[in-house]
Protein backbone atom coordinates (compact mmCIF):
# COMPACT_ATOMS: atom_id res chain seq x y z
CA UNK A 1 0.00 0.00 0.00
CA UNK A 2 3.04 2.33 1.06
CA UNK A 3 4.42 1.88 -2.66
CA UNK A 4 1.37 2.09 -4.46
CA UNK A 5 0.79 5.57 -2.53
CA UNK A 6 4.50 6.16 -3.31
CA UNK A 7 4.03 5.72 -7.06
CA UNK A 8 0.94 7.59 -7.28
CA UNK A 9 2.61 10.81 -5.49
CA UNK A 10 5.63 10.61 -8.21
CA UNK A 11 3.14 10.25 -11.01
CA UNK A 12 1.60 13.65 -10.05
CA UNK A 13 4.84 15.36 -9.05
CA UNK A 14 5.52 13.78 -12.84
CA UNK A 15 2.62 14.99 -14.42
CA UNK A 16 2.58 18.79 -12.54
CA UNK A 17 6.37 19.14 -14.01
CA UNK A 18 4.77 17.93 -17.39
CA UNK A 19 2.62 20.73 -17.74
CA UNK A 20 4.84 23.42 -16.39
CA UNK A 21 7.10 22.75 -19.13
CA UNK A 22 5.00 22.29 -22.05
CA UNK A 23 1.53 24.11 -23.47
CA UNK A 24 -1.51 22.22 -23.16
CA UNK A 25 -2.46 20.64 -26.50
CA UNK A 26 -6.15 22.06 -26.41
CA UNK A 27 -4.53 25.89 -26.17
CA UNK A 28 -3.90 25.43 -30.28
CA UNK A 29 0.07 25.40 -29.72
CA UNK A 30 2.88 23.79 -31.72
CA UNK A 31 6.20 22.93 -31.03
CA UNK A 32 8.36 24.57 -34.01
CA UNK A 33 12.13 24.46 -32.64
CA UNK A 34 13.77 22.25 -30.22
CA UNK A 35 16.86 21.13 -28.81
CA UNK A 36 17.26 18.41 -26.03
CA UNK A 37 20.78 18.08 -26.43
CA UNK A 38 20.85 14.31 -26.62
CA UNK A 39 23.70 14.00 -28.94
CA UNK A 40 27.17 13.71 -28.08
CA UNK A 41 28.29 17.56 -29.57
CA UNK A 42 26.16 20.85 -30.22
CA UNK A 43 24.27 20.84 -33.09
CA UNK A 44 26.19 23.43 -35.34
CA UNK A 45 23.19 23.33 -37.34
CA UNK A 46 20.89 25.44 -34.57
CA UNK A 47 23.66 27.34 -32.46
CA UNK A 48 26.82 29.63 -33.47
CA UNK A 49 29.50 29.83 -30.84
CA UNK A 50 30.82 33.47 -29.90
CA UNK A 51 34.52 33.78 -30.15
CA UNK A 52 35.64 37.52 -28.72
CA UNK A 53 36.54 39.26 -25.50
CA UNK A 54 34.63 42.27 -26.28
CA UNK A 55 33.33 41.91 -22.50
CA UNK A 56 29.29 42.43 -23.70
CA UNK A 57 29.05 45.99 -23.73
CA UNK A 58 29.39 45.51 -19.47
CA UNK A 59 32.51 45.80 -18.59
CA UNK A 60 32.32 41.45 -18.09
CA UNK A 61 35.61 39.51 -17.28
CA UNK A 62 35.54 36.55 -19.74
CA UNK A 63 36.23 35.85 -23.39
CA UNK A 64 33.97 33.93 -25.06
CA UNK A 65 35.31 31.13 -26.73
CA UNK A 66 33.86 28.14 -29.34
CA UNK A 67 36.62 25.63 -27.15
CA UNK A 68 35.41 22.58 -25.87
CA UNK A 69 37.01 23.54 -22.66
CA UNK A 70 33.95 25.93 -22.29
CA UNK A 71 31.06 24.08 -23.41
CA UNK A 72 29.91 20.19 -23.79
CA UNK A 73 27.22 17.97 -24.62
CA UNK A 74 26.81 14.79 -22.82
CA UNK A 75 24.54 12.81 -21.46
CA UNK A 76 21.27 14.69 -22.34
CA UNK A 77 22.67 18.13 -21.02
CA UNK A 78 24.44 21.11 -22.43
CA UNK A 79 27.16 22.66 -20.01
CA UNK A 80 28.21 26.35 -20.74
CA UNK A 81 31.17 26.33 -18.75
CA UNK A 82 32.99 28.95 -17.47
CA UNK A 83 36.86 28.92 -15.87
CA UNK A 84 39.53 30.87 -14.52
CA UNK A 85 42.43 31.24 -16.99
CA UNK A 86 44.06 34.09 -18.86
CA UNK A 87 42.52 34.35 -22.25
CA UNK A 88 43.36 36.31 -25.30
CA UNK A 89 40.92 37.25 -28.66
CA UNK A 90 39.33 39.29 -30.62
CA UNK A 91 38.71 42.47 -28.90
CA UNK A 92 35.51 43.13 -30.71
CA UNK A 93 32.64 40.64 -31.84
CA UNK A 94 32.32 40.32 -35.57
CA UNK A 95 29.18 42.96 -36.41
CA UNK A 96 31.79 45.39 -34.57
CA UNK A 97 34.86 44.85 -36.76
CA UNK A 98 34.40 48.10 -38.91
CA UNK A 99 37.67 49.47 -39.42
CA UNK A 100 40.90 47.62 -39.93
CA UNK A 101 42.11 48.56 -36.37
CA UNK A 102 38.92 46.77 -35.29
CA UNK A 103 39.38 43.61 -37.18
CA UNK A 104 43.04 43.45 -35.56
CA UNK A 105 42.41 44.45 -31.81
CA UNK A 106 42.42 41.89 -29.30
CA UNK A 107 41.69 41.56 -25.67
CA UNK A 108 42.98 39.88 -22.64
CA UNK A 109 40.56 38.57 -19.64
CA UNK A 110 41.05 36.62 -16.59
CA UNK A 111 38.26 33.83 -17.25
CA UNK A 112 36.98 32.01 -20.24
CA UNK A 113 33.64 30.71 -21.01
CA UNK A 114 30.41 30.13 -24.20
CA UNK A 115 27.82 32.31 -25.55
CA UNK A 116 25.05 30.52 -27.74
CA UNK A 117 23.10 31.84 -30.52
CA UNK A 118 20.60 30.99 -33.06
CA UNK A 119 21.27 33.97 -34.99
CA UNK A 120 20.82 33.30 -38.59
CA UNK A 121 19.70 30.09 -38.47
CA UNK A 122 16.43 30.77 -36.22
CA UNK A 123 14.39 33.61 -34.87
CA UNK A 124 11.09 33.38 -34.02
CA UNK A 125 7.87 36.40 -33.76
CA UNK A 126 5.88 35.78 -31.02
CA UNK A 127 5.29 31.87 -29.24
CA UNK A 128 6.12 30.80 -26.29
CA UNK A 129 9.97 30.20 -25.20
CA UNK A 130 11.14 27.54 -22.50
CA UNK A 131 14.30 26.87 -21.54
CA UNK A 132 15.22 24.31 -18.66
CA UNK A 133 18.53 25.37 -17.01
CA UNK A 134 20.40 24.67 -13.70
CA UNK A 135 22.49 28.14 -12.50
CA UNK A 136 25.55 28.49 -11.32
CA UNK A 137 26.36 30.08 -8.47
CA UNK A 138 28.88 32.09 -7.16
CA UNK A 139 29.94 36.29 -6.54
CA UNK A 140 30.55 37.48 -10.03
CA UNK A 141 28.37 34.80 -12.17
CA UNK A 142 26.10 35.95 -14.83
CA UNK A 143 23.97 33.37 -16.62
CA UNK A 144 21.63 34.43 -19.03
CA UNK A 145 18.82 33.36 -21.56
CA UNK A 146 17.49 36.22 -23.58
CA UNK A 147 16.50 36.97 -27.37
CA UNK A 148 18.15 39.63 -29.65
CA UNK A 149 16.44 40.73 -32.93
CA UNK A 150 17.55 39.23 -36.12
CA UNK A 151 17.35 41.89 -38.14
CA UNK A 152 17.87 45.01 -36.31
CA UNK A 153 15.06 46.83 -38.69
CA UNK A 154 14.78 49.65 -36.34
CA UNK A 155 18.51 50.62 -35.73
CA UNK A 156 21.26 49.82 -33.45
CA UNK A 157 20.67 48.73 -29.51
CA UNK A 158 18.84 49.49 -27.98
CA UNK A 159 16.22 50.75 -30.54
CA UNK A 160 15.32 47.07 -31.96
CA UNK A 161 15.12 45.76 -28.56
CA UNK A 162 15.91 43.27 -26.45
CA UNK A 163 14.21 40.49 -24.86
CA UNK A 164 15.51 39.13 -20.84
CA UNK A 165 14.37 36.00 -20.29
CA UNK A 166 16.00 35.29 -17.54
CA UNK A 167 18.81 36.70 -15.71
CA UNK A 168 20.33 36.07 -12.42
CA UNK A 169 23.53 37.23 -10.26
CA UNK A 170 25.80 35.87 -7.79
CA UNK A 171 23.18 33.28 -6.97
CA UNK A 172 23.74 31.87 -3.43
CA UNK A 173 25.52 34.77 -2.02
CA UNK A 174 24.36 37.24 1.43
CA UNK A 175 21.42 38.95 0.40
CA UNK A 176 19.91 41.00 3.43
CA UNK A 177 16.68 42.01 1.13
CA UNK A 178 16.37 37.83 0.61
CA UNK A 179 14.54 35.55 1.70
CA UNK A 180 16.45 33.41 4.09
CA UNK A 181 19.17 35.84 3.26
CA UNK A 182 20.85 34.48 0.21
CA UNK A 183 20.44 36.06 -3.29
CA UNK A 184 17.64 33.37 -4.79
CA UNK A 185 16.32 36.33 -7.65
CA UNK A 186 15.98 35.86 -11.85
CA UNK A 187 14.81 38.91 -13.23
CA UNK A 188 12.62 39.51 -16.64
CA UNK A 189 13.67 42.50 -18.64
CA UNK A 190 12.74 43.99 -21.99
CA UNK A 191 15.27 46.95 -23.81
CA UNK A 192 13.97 49.78 -25.79
CA UNK A 193 13.52 53.05 -27.01
CA UNK A 194 16.77 54.63 -28.86
CA UNK A 195 20.35 54.10 -28.55
CA UNK A 196 22.51 55.18 -25.70
CA UNK A 197 21.71 57.65 -23.58
CA UNK A 198 18.12 57.15 -25.01
CA UNK A 199 17.93 53.90 -24.39
CA UNK A 200 15.00 52.63 -21.77
CA UNK A 201 14.23 49.51 -20.40
CA UNK A 202 11.24 47.91 -17.82
CA UNK A 203 11.90 44.68 -15.61
CA UNK A 204 10.81 42.38 -12.62
CA UNK A 205 12.36 39.93 -10.33
CA UNK A 206 11.57 37.18 -8.58
CA UNK A 207 12.66 34.37 -6.56
CA UNK A 208 13.16 30.98 -7.29
CA UNK A 209 11.14 28.70 -5.91
CA UNK A 210 12.79 25.22 -4.45
CA UNK A 211 16.68 24.87 -4.31
CA UNK A 212 19.28 27.20 -6.16
CA UNK A 213 20.53 23.88 -7.60
CA UNK A 214 17.80 22.14 -9.07
CA UNK A 215 16.85 22.74 -12.58
CA UNK A 216 13.78 24.66 -13.32
CA UNK A 217 11.87 25.86 -16.68
CA UNK A 218 12.25 29.62 -17.20
CA UNK A 219 9.86 30.58 -20.07
CA UNK A 220 8.72 34.43 -21.41
CA UNK A 221 5.03 34.48 -23.31
CA UNK A 222 5.20 36.66 -26.15
CA UNK A 223 2.44 38.23 -28.57
CA UNK A 224 1.27 41.46 -30.03
CA UNK A 225 -0.51 42.55 -27.20
CA UNK A 226 2.32 42.03 -24.59
CA UNK A 227 4.74 39.27 -22.19
CA UNK A 228 4.90 37.41 -20.01
CA UNK A 229 7.77 36.17 -17.66
CA UNK A 230 7.48 32.27 -15.80
CA UNK A 231 9.56 30.20 -13.81
CA UNK A 232 8.30 26.84 -13.13
CA UNK A 233 4.97 27.79 -15.21
CA UNK A 234 4.21 30.54 -12.13
CA UNK A 235 3.96 33.82 -14.19
CA UNK A 236 5.77 36.62 -12.06
CA UNK A 237 5.86 39.93 -14.46
CA UNK A 238 3.59 41.17 -17.19
CA UNK A 239 4.19 44.02 -20.03
CA UNK A 240 1.94 45.75 -22.35
CA UNK A 241 2.50 46.37 -25.78
CA UNK A 242 1.79 49.95 -24.76
CA UNK A 243 4.55 50.14 -22.37
CA UNK A 244 7.65 50.09 -24.86
CA UNK A 245 8.49 52.09 -27.83
CA UNK A 246 11.27 52.31 -30.53
CA UNK A 247 12.29 55.50 -31.69
CA UNK A 248 13.54 53.76 -35.11
CA UNK A 249 9.53 53.27 -36.14
CA UNK A 250 6.07 54.59 -35.16
CA UNK A 251 4.89 51.33 -35.64
CA UNK A 252 2.50 49.50 -32.93
CA UNK A 253 4.19 47.18 -31.14
CA UNK A 254 8.02 48.28 -32.73
CA UNK A 255 10.20 46.95 -31.81
CA UNK A 256 9.13 43.53 -30.52
CA UNK A 257 7.46 43.02 -33.96
CA UNK A 258 9.89 41.41 -35.75
CA UNK A 259 11.75 38.28 -35.54
CA UNK A 260 13.86 37.69 -31.96
CA UNK A 261 17.12 35.17 -31.87
CA UNK A 262 17.97 33.22 -28.61
CA UNK A 263 21.02 33.59 -26.56
CA UNK A 264 22.54 31.62 -23.89
CA UNK A 265 25.95 32.20 -21.71
CA UNK A 266 27.59 32.55 -18.65
CA UNK A 267 29.06 35.74 -18.10
CA UNK A 268 31.55 36.43 -14.97
CA UNK A 269 32.06 40.20 -13.61
CA UNK A 270 30.09 43.09 -15.36
CA UNK A 271 28.46 45.96 -14.05
CA UNK A 272 25.44 44.26 -12.76
CA UNK A 273 26.77 41.33 -10.67
CA UNK A 274 29.46 43.28 -9.30
CA UNK A 275 27.30 46.21 -8.41
CA UNK A 276 25.18 43.63 -6.08
CA UNK A 277 25.76 41.59 -2.93
CA UNK A 278 29.00 41.23 -1.93
CA UNK A 279 30.46 43.42 -5.04
CA UNK A 280 32.93 42.15 -7.24
CA UNK A 281 34.07 38.71 -8.60
CA UNK A 282 35.04 35.91 -6.20
CA UNK A 283 37.86 33.74 -7.83
CA UNK A 284 37.15 30.59 -6.06
CA UNK A 285 35.24 27.81 -7.02
CA UNK A 286 35.74 27.59 -10.82
CA UNK A 287 35.06 26.51 -13.05
CA UNK A 288 31.23 27.47 -12.73
CA UNK A 289 28.68 25.82 -14.93
CA UNK A 290 25.03 26.51 -16.66
CA UNK A 291 23.64 23.39 -17.36
CA UNK A 292 20.75 23.30 -19.96
CA UNK A 293 18.58 20.26 -20.37
CA UNK A 294 16.48 21.30 -22.85
CA UNK A 295 15.52 24.51 -24.81
CA UNK A 296 11.29 24.86 -26.71
CA UNK A 297 9.61 27.05 -29.29
CA UNK A 298 6.29 26.92 -29.17
CA UNK A 299 3.83 29.28 -31.32
CA UNK A 300 -0.03 29.75 -31.97
CA UNK A 301 -0.77 27.59 -35.07
CA UNK A 302 -1.72 30.83 -36.68
CA UNK A 303 1.43 32.87 -35.57
CA UNK A 304 3.44 29.36 -37.08
CA UNK A 305 1.79 30.38 -40.23
CA UNK A 306 2.39 33.91 -40.65
CA UNK A 307 5.29 35.68 -42.21
CA UNK A 308 8.21 36.18 -39.82
CA UNK A 309 7.19 32.96 -37.79
CA UNK A 310 9.08 30.03 -36.74
CA UNK A 311 11.29 28.68 -38.96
Amino acid sequence: MMMRALLLAATLMASSAAAAQAPRDDAGWSLVWSDEFDGASLDAAKWNLADNCWGGGNAERQCYTPAPANHRVADGLLSIIARRETHSGPAFPPDQRTTPDKRQATNTKPFTSARLSTDGKAGWLYGKVQVRAKLPQGQGTWPAIWMLPEGWDYGAWAASGEIDIMEAVNLGTPCPSCSGGTENRVLGTIHFGGQPPRNRYIGDETAMPGALDDFHVYEVEWDADGMIWRVDGVDYARRASHEWHSLGSDAPGAPFDRPFHLILNLAIGGHLPEGRNDGGVDSGGFPKMMQVDWVRVWQKDARAKAPGGGR
